[in-house]
Order: structure tokens, then C-alpha cells, then sequence
């Protein structure tokens, strides 16, 4: 059986007398993009770095692609790439340069390391710029800088803190782009404050609170989480809401202004496809209807308990 290609097992570490996480554990497996949410002194960033082979934790354990940090770091290593929060860059390199350094610093096979930098150049659209010195450079490409040195050695597992931060709208959504694009061969877990970054660009959620994790699972779930099921519909000619509750799989019922039903069910799809069949059988004259989810700002300060 394949390994999750990131085990975290009980894990626990702690600054002088304060712990800042506690027993946190979970898997990541499969290409795709991981959002890690938690406000400020959550724990996110520990978490993150002890993964990453940037911290030793106080105590358990952590896999990456079956290989425990603790007892083998270099070879875990190899599966890592990491982008900080800052990218990591020489403002006196040229691209070219810089991308050089860190392949040798990964160790890579000298023959291979020229293709490598030109596929990842290629990869991150910086193909142009890579006789250009580091500090002439937009902030948004060397963002683009930062994430191809963390993907230069074809690592399984990208992690990437704050990637879009200090950017503009486009560079933004071109960043967003190119992370959906690296996340189509390898898993990438992207740490952000911002939580429309993580609708735009996130498949699952992990989210830490007070060292602990509060939530795993879909985006689609965290959106759900504080109402789950409710569906919202409008009628030119609106049904009383005893009529809808009269019917299989509607739990509640509620009238919102002249047009509009709130409805709690039990989340089948078989039950939204009946209300269409009624609202044409009964001439209800149905507008629109979908699933409501909560936002994920009212989420998220539910779960860090604010």
C-alpha cells in the first residue's frame, strides 16, 4: 500500500514552559491543493515548519512519504520543497544563478540541473528574466522565483507560506493560476491568512486553533459547517411554508421577504429535484434555488472561538 505522502503523528512542541501545539495529527495524501488556516499563534506556522525539517519538535512523529523526519532528515528532504512566507532570494544572482545555487544546495545530479532550471523557469513564466539580477525584479516575479526554487528538484510535497501576500489583483490571480497548475502533480499545501485564497485555490482544509486541529475535510464542508443543508429558493408564486414542510426530506420551512423560502433538509438531491417537480406540478413558479453555505469568514470565527 502507498504511503500518505504526509504522516503527522501526535505531535507536540513547546516554547520554554508554553506548548504551542498539542497533539495534532493527520494525512496528506494525492495531488492537490491543502489550505492550512489558524489565526495568529494558532500554531499553523510551528506545525508548518516542523514538517518542513525547519523545527525538531518536542514530541511525535512525522512521515513524509513514509520517511520519519527525526530519523532520516535529508532523504524526507528530498520529497520537500518550501517556499517561506519571504522568498529566500540573493538580490546580487541573476535567476539563473540563484535557481544554480539551490539545485546544488538540493544536491541535484549536476547533469540534470540545467534542464531542471529551465523546465522549472518554463514552469513559473520567468524564462525571460532569468538573466536579470534578483533585485530588479517585481515582487510578483520573485514570487514566481520563490516557487520555482521550491519545486527545482521535483519534489512530491510544495509547501508554501503566504504566497500571494504584498501582490497586486493580477499577480494574484496569476499566482493562483500557476499554483493550481504545480498542484496537478504533487500535493501543495498553501498556508494563508487570506480566505478567498483558499476558496479560489483550496480543495481541503486543514485548521488549527490553539494548537489543537479544529477541522479537516472539503472546502465545500467548511463552508457548510455552521449550516449544514439549507437550501434557499424563490417563487413568483410562493408556496406556504406548511405545504413545504409537508413534504419528504424538508425539516423547516420559513418565508424570507415576498418571494423567498428558506429550507432546511436532509441534504439528499433527491429531495431539491422533488421542490422542482412540485414547484412545476403546483404552479409555484420557481426563480431559483440553491444550497446555501455560511461564509467562510463566519467559519472560520466559529471554529478559533471569536
Amino acid at each position: 500500500m502507498e504511503n500518505p505522502i504526509v504522516k503527522v503523528e501526535h505531535l507536540y512542541h513547546r516554547y520554554t514552559t508554553q506548548w504551542a501545539i498539542e497533539d495534532i495529527s493527520f494525512e496528506i495524501d494525492g495531488s492537490g491543493v491543502v489550505g492550512l488556516l489558524g489565526s495568529n499563534g494558532a500554531g499553523k506556522s510551528t506545525t508548518m515548519n516542523i514538517i518542513c525539517g525547519v523545527l525538531k519538535q518536542t514530541q511525535g512523529k512525522v512521515f513524509i512519504n513514509g520517511i520519519d523526519t527525526l530519523k532520516h532528515p535529508v532523504a524526507a528532504r528530498k520529497y520537500i520543497g518550501f517556499l517561506p512566507q519571504k522568498p529566500p532570494l540573493y538580490p546580487d544572482l541573476t535567476v539563473d544563478e540563484y535557481l544554480r545555487f539551490c539545485a546544488e544546495i538540493h544536491w541535484m545530479d549536476r547533469k540534470k540541473i540545467k534542464t531542471a532550471i529551465g523546465e522549472a523557469e518554463e514552469r513559473c513564466g520567468i524564462t525571460h528574466m532569468k538573466d536579470r539580477l534578483l533585485r530588479n525584479l517585481s515582487g510578483g516575479y520573485q514570487q514566481r522565483v520563490g516557487i520555482a526554487q521550491a519545486i527545482l528538484h521535483d519534489p512530491k510535497f510544495v509547501v508554501l507560506d503566504e504566497p500571494t501576500n504584498g501582490l497586486d489583483p493580477n499577480q494574484i490571480l496569476e499566482v493562483r493560476q500557476l499554483i493550481r497548475d504545480i498542484a496537478e502533480e504533487r500535493t501543495v499545501m498553501l498556508s494563508t491568512h487570506i480566505l478567498s485564497e483558499v476558496q479560489a485555490t483550496c480543495s481541503t482544509i486543514k485548521m488549527i486553533e490553539h494548537g489543537r486541529v479544529v477541522f479537516s475535510g472539503s472546502v465545500d464542508e467548511f463552508d457548510s459547517y455552521i449550516e449544514p443543508n439549507t437550501l434557499y429558493a424563490t417563487f413568483d408564486l410562493p408556496p406556504l411554508p406548511d405545504e413545504l414542510m409537508a413534504m419528504p426530506g424538508i425539516r423547516r420551512a420559513e418565508s424570507v421577504g415576498s418571494h423567498g423560502v428558506r429550507l432546511t433538509y436532509d441534504g439528499d438531491r433527491d429531495t431539491i429535484k422533488l421542490i422542482i417537480r412540485e414547484s412545476v406540478a403546483r404552479g409555484w413558479e420557481m426563480t431559483e434555488i440553491k444550497v446555501e453555505k455560511s461564509s467562510m469568514e463566519a467559519v472560520f470565527a466559529k471554529l478559533s472561538g471569536k
